[in-house]
């Protein structure tokens, strides 16, 4: 399918969502000599300027406890908030499901704020809340409004699969979530079907015409990227950006339990990046980010960018910044890694915040350089990605 069709038909997509949308207001492009649409305010700019001026002049040496052996500190927590989803993502969950962990086991709403607010006071300034689908959850926005709260968090991202995000983002911005992720590997609308084994493309549109609608920039579309599915549609991705402020980022196909993955079906960054260059030669580097796992991308005049994501081709394991934990509680230091520590069993025997500080250190001190490399991690006993929080 040829880039301008596919954009002409996201934007009729787009166009034909907004009567579902509650504001009924359309995606417009600003016209020349008018203002753009703001962005969507940082946490970090709602703190008073002689309270952030303190804050930086005063500032502790980072914790001990989340700096590992290589100098490393991680500042970076994702949490799982559940194991449930209602898609099923091929690269994501086995195709019979997973046994889901009981109720009883997965950590409460209390226990995620009480380890968040360890975690930040420790000097994570970004949390991202993962699943899972973390907007099934029904007090999703109650946690975000609570993150909101703790002095010297910066963002509050979220990873969503898009379905309830038109739904619920109008509350989710209220309470103070200030990024967003959304997971779409096609734009062919039968393909999506193929690929998540249920219906929900055009929601999916509706979610990401609502970010872009409140202010989100960019709003961040994820796309796995796997040979002989939807190598064909980078170009068409990659033409959404002209008019639209997305940062569509392009992952290389990771193994994880239950996913099949194999060598074969792995494009790699390198392969993309050659792709796109024939038809934007123009198509130009960012400078990368500290700690980031995206190398970005512009077209000269486009509003958007591209990423990659090159996990398996060119890991960024020297720079790594990111700790996980799962729905039931675990501890993971490495997406790659199968070693994992219970804080849920800690904090439910009383643990104080030393001895739990001392269980993360402890945990973070082992981190590994790098990880086992994708013809290791694919013969490695890990979680399906839904257990781990994508």
């Amino acid at each position: 399918m040829a880039a301008q069709p596919v954009s002409r038909m996201l934007r009729r997509v787009l166009r034909s969502s907004v009567r579902s949308c509650s504001s009924g207001a359309p995606v417009t492009q600003p016209h020349p000599g008018e203002p753009s649409q703001p962005a969507v305010e940082p946490l970090s700019s709602q703190v008073p300027s002689g309270r952030r001026r303190f804050l930086r002049e005063h500032a502790a040496p980072f914790s001990a406890f989340l700096t590992d052996s290589l100098g490393r500190h991680h500042s970076y927590l994702r949490i799982s908030l559940t194991e449930k989803c209602n898609l099923r993502c091929q690269y994501c969950m086995p195709e019979d499901g997973v046994p889901l962990t009981p109720k009883a086991d997965l950590l409460t709403t209390e226990e995620v704020l009480t380890l968040a607010r360890l975690f930040v006071k420790e000097g994570v300034d970004k949390i991202r809340l993962t699943g899972g689908e973390p907007l099934v959850r029904p007090d999703v926005v109650d946690i975000v409004a609570q993150l909101h709260q703790l002095e010297g968090l910066r963002t509050i991202g979220i990873t969503t699969n898009g379905i309830s995000l038109a739904r619920l983002l109008p509350q989710l911005q209220k309470a103070g979530l200030s990024a967003i992720n959304i997971s779409l590997d096609t734009l062919v609308p039968a393909k999506f079907e193929f690929i998540v084994r249920r219906k929900g493309f055009r929601k999916v549109m509706e979610g990401i015409h609502k970010a872009i609608e409140l202010g989100y920039s960019p709003v961040k579309v994820n796309c796995v990227v796997m040979r002989g599915l939807n190598e064909d549609e980078l170009p068409d991705f990659v033409a959404l950006t002209e008019g639209l402020p997305l940062d569509v980022r392009f992952i290389e196909y990771m193994p994880f339990d239950g996913n099949k993955w194999n060598f074969r079906k792995m494009v790699s960054y390198k392969e993309m990046l050659d792709t796109l260059r024939q038809q934007w030669p123009e198509l130009e580097k960012l400078p990368e980010e500290e700690s980031s796992t995206a190398k970005a991308f512009k077209i000269p005049g486009f509003r958007g960018r591209v990423s990659f994501i090159t996990s398996m081709s060119e890991h960024f394991c020297g720079t790594c910044n990111r700790l996980r934990i799962t729905a039931d509680g675990n501890l993971k230091v490495c997406l790659f890694g199968n070693s994992e520590v219970s804080l849920r069993d800690h904090l439910r025997a009383g643990a104080s915040e030393e001895e739990l500080l001392s269980v993360i250190g402890a945990a973070v001190g082992r981190k590994k350089r790098q990880h086992a490399g994708m013809f290791s991690i694919s013969q490695m006993k890990n979680r399906p990605m839904i257990l781990i929080g994508g």
